[in-house]
């Protein structure tokens, strides 16, 4: 059973167009993204790789946190990272760490801290957020201190402060890095409750268990993208067959 239905929402998102065109990024010299190019307009995309594989960077730059170097990038309608305006209101970042994004104290101001930087006044953020922690069946959350409160419910006041906002799409990067099982089962619930787009980096191809389509990148490039069920016995296969290596006694330059 869901603890949210899309239908308690007070808006209705649907599937957002992505269009990336020959991007690519460097970081203090080193090719982080190079040449990726995908498009597609689906409910569930989900992204693996290898560690260092620019997963996270393609998250970060796909929400307009990072300036591509070249290329064209079209996310829900805007480029992120040069109308950050429509980013705001559109696009949504939950990241690894919820410490690394929560500012305030208690829930309530949390989820409020969003709807004032869209613009709300504070009555009427106060009112969107309650109503947001109402959808959620978490009313009871809105005065609790964040400090009181564990990782995964750390993670859940994350992604009703992105809710909150009405966001068209929502850019998840490793979200149940460090959560136990349970947690992170009652975690993916309210996740696929989301009527909108989710962009799901992961390491664990079980988390993307049902996602529409399968991006995976490797050392920037696009490896295969398409059909979930299509990439994800390829990217398995590829997986184990590094696993049987020894890779991890080579050093890096």
């Amino acid at each position: 059973m869901n603890p949210i239905r899309s239908t308690d929402l007070p808006f209705e998102p649907c599937p957002q167009v992505i269009k990336l065109q020959d991007v690519c990024l460097s970081i203090e010299g080193k090719t982080i993204l190079n040449n990726l190019s995908l498009e597609t307009k689906v409910s569930r995309l989900g992204v693996v790789g290898r560690n260092g594989s620019g997963k996270s960077t393609l998250s970060r730059v796909l929400s307009g946190l990072i300036e591509i170097r070249s290329g064209t990038l079209e996310v829900a309608g805007c480029n992120p990272f040069k109308d950050r305006k429509a980013a705001l209101r559109n696009i949504g970042l939950l990241f690894q760490n919820p410490d690394h994004q929560i500012i305030f104290p208690t829930v309530i101001e949390e989820i409020m801290f969003g709807l004032r930087q869209l613009g709300q006044s504070k009555k009427q953020a106060q009112q969107n957020a309650l109503a947001t922690l109402v959808a959620f069946g978490k009313e009871h959350w809105q005065d609790a201190h964040i400090s009181t409160l564990s990782g995964g419910q750390k993670h859940l006041v994350c992604l009703m402060a992105i809710v909150a906002m009405k966001p068209n799409l929502i850019i998840l990067d490793e979200p149940f890095a460090g959560l136990d099982i349970p947690t992170k089962k009652q975690l993916q619930r309210y996740l696929n409750a989301f009527p909108g787009t989710l962009v799901h980096v992961s390491h664990d191809p079980s988390d993307l268990d049902g996602y529409d389509q399968l991006l995976w990148i490797d050392e920037g490039k696009v490896v295969a993208f398409g059909p979930a069920q299509e990439v994800l016995p390829t990217y398995l296969e590829e997986m184990h067959r590094i696993g049987d290596g020894d890779d991890i006694s080579q050093l890096a330059d």
